[in-house]
């Protein structure tokens, strides 16, 4: 019953629009400096470069003019986009920065290696290999680019103590000392660190986020939410470590499906449960420890570097916990704080919320372990889930459903039967269209979202024609 009324409110906003999410992710630039030369190895999805898409604005392809073109590259023989990179590669090369000793040299492109045409819903990172003549003498470089070209993560290899940077809007990089990375002190090794263990929760975290949430939604109590969140951030603390340190390592094949399903338990448990039981934190802990891995694999693509490991890595668990932080502080904000005291908060908000949680938790326990085809039949789930959705179309199709529910509230009856079912139904329709506009980079319509939401649930709570 629960899927037919979701999938029938993913559906009505579906037919508004049939996009695509496609997160713009960042690249991932390794060099190495041989006999004066420098050798770069790039992890690029190169279709965005190729088409023009300036990605210093959006968040997500699908916002850019030239979606379709991008699309058409994502289905392309690798070959021919092989060779399209290479026509195109004078107008890109002007794009790079890199500075030796403060002189602009150029790159030169050696090769590119092209996957198979897979899921088009994903990207498909390509394999660039660059090379560029050093001046004699040269101690130091900055490497970059223009900021259209978006994220870029800069890893150093071959010497003692690497750099490992990242640009989240291109730009340029500190002074690197060829000779042996760069020298960083560890109050700026931390510090650089905060924002990417927080841009990993906020806004590219949705099922740390819907986790977070999950334990928020079965009890407003500031004990029985202090004892899970504990148990959560010792355990991925834990795991956190010992994933960087690569004492262990599991296959993001295994982890992220077991991430997935902690969030489906989470979310039924708060539909039957009403307080805190004494196994719940026991089971956090455990799930805190798959989330730790999830994070670590996140590491692993930046490379902490042997330089300051301890200061970038408490540096990216304190990032981490401000952005869990920053959840917990909005969903009490908008909600919590107005309505945490009525009788009806449970099956109004958190029974709800709990149901959009865990239905979406499956989907992706489905998809991230290939039993679905994420663009078939359950094309919806994606589209709210991955971005997929416009911000704008998703707000006015929320705010309309609310304002009808609201209005039929007021109207039809003052039995708290009907409110119950029409408030179930106000946040179940709001609360995953705040995930749409979320995912989909559209701040201000996510914000509207929601206050439409409290003013709907306020108004509806007066019940009659009072």
């Amino acid at each position: 019953m629960i899927r037919v009324v979701l999938a029938a409110v993913l559906s009505s906003i579906l037919a508004i629009t049939t996009a695509s999410a496609h997160e713009v992710e960042p690249a991932i630039l390794d060099f190495e400096v041989v006999d004066s030369n420098l050798n770069i190895v790039l992890q690029w999805s190169i279709e965005e470069p190729v088409v023009g898409l300036d990605l210093s604005e959006i968040a997500d392809t699908n916002e850019a003019e030239d979606f379709e073109s991008f699309m058409q590259r994502r289905e392309m023989d690798p070959a021919d986009l092989a060779q399209e990179l290479q026509a195109e590669w004078p107008n890109i090369q002007k794009k790079f920065s890199i500075l030796a000793d403060d002189e602009l040299i150029q790159p030169e492109l050696l090769g590119v290696s092209v996957p198979e045409v897979g899921d088009t819903f994903l990207a498909r990172p390509s394999t660039v290999r660059l090379k560029a003549q050093l001046p004699p003498g040269a101690t130091t470089l900055q490497l970059g680019w223009a900021p259209e070209l978006g994220p870029l993560v800069i890893r150093q290899t071959g010497v003692e103590t690497p750099y490992a940077g990242f640009l989240p809007n291109g730009g340029l990089s500190d002074p690197i000392s060829i000779s042996d990375g760069l020298d960083q002190t560890a109050l700026q090794a931390f510090t650089s660190y905060i924002s990417v263990g927080f841009d990993h929760i906020v806004p590219k975290g949705l099922d740390h986020i819907l986790f977070v949430l999950g334990l928020f939604f079965l009890s407003l109590h500031l004990r029985p939410l202090l004892w899970q969140v504990t148990a959560f951030t010792l355990a991925h603390t834990v795991t956190l470590a010992l994933g960087a340190l690569d004492i262990i390592r599991i296959s993001p094949d295994i982890v992220e499906p077991l991430i997935a399903a902690s969030i489906v338990y989470v979310g039924i448990e708060n539909l039957v449960a009403r307080k805190l039981h004494p196994w719940r934190p026991i089971i956090v802990f455990c799930f805190g420890l798959l989330h730790g891995l999830g994070f670590a694999s996140v590491l692993s693509d930046f490379g902490l570097g042997a330089s300051h490991f301890v200061p970038k890595l408490i540096g990216f668990n304190v990032g981490v916990e401000i952005g869990q932080l920053a959840v917990i502080a909005a969903a009490f904000l908008t909600l919590a704080i107005l309505f945490g005291g009525h009788d009806w908060w449970h099956r109004r908000i958190a029974a709800p919320v709990s149901v959009v949680i865990a239905v979406i938790a499956a989907f992706w326990v489905l998809e991230r372990t290939g039993t679905i085809d994420p663009t078939g039949a359950w094309a919806p789930f994606s589209l709210v889930a991955e971005g997929g959705l416009p911000a704008f179309w998703t707000c006015v199709t929320a705010l309309a459903i609310a304002a009808i529910l609201t209005v039929a509230t007021l109207m039809a009856s003052t039995a708290d039967s009907l409110r119950d079912t029409t408030g179930f139904t106000t946040s179940l329709v709001s609360f995953t269209a705040v995930v749409a506009a979320f995912t989909a980079g559209g701040w201000v319509f996510t914000a509207i979202i929601a206050a439409a939401w409290v003013l709907a649930l306020r108004v509806q709570s007066l019940g009659g024609q009072d």
